[in-house]
């Protein structure tokens, strides 16, 4: 098998354009020292994102999304499982397709 010249610099460069900017504010920031207050705030950042996420999935998903996150919080609140919570959730996702 041949590998063209352009074929391996696209490769490399998909890698760098991925690789950069992920590991670039991880060697920035390990060598900073954040505000109490700064740190506090990045712990709400996943939380956010994942509910930004999840209220887009119930909004387009009408009222069989409403039924998906009804079960899935109801499974959560009653097994306090993560695992159980996802099973749960894809099994009626697949359910509803």
């Amino acid at each position: 098998m041949e590998i063209r010249p352009e074929f391996l610099g696209l490769v490399l460069a998909c890698a760098l354009v991925t690789a950069v900017p992920r590991v670039l504010p991880l060697l920035v920031l390990s060598r900073l020292q954040l505000p109490q207050w700064l740190l506090d705030w990045l712990r709400y950042v996943p939380v956010a994102v994942l509910a930004s996420l999840l209220s887009l999935e119930v909004a387009t998903g009408g009222t069989a999304g409403l039924l998906r996150a009804g079960v899935a919080l109801a499974v959560a609140a009653v097994s306090r499982s993560l695992l159980g919570t996802v099973l749960a959730g894809v099994a009626v996702y697949w359910l509803l397709l």
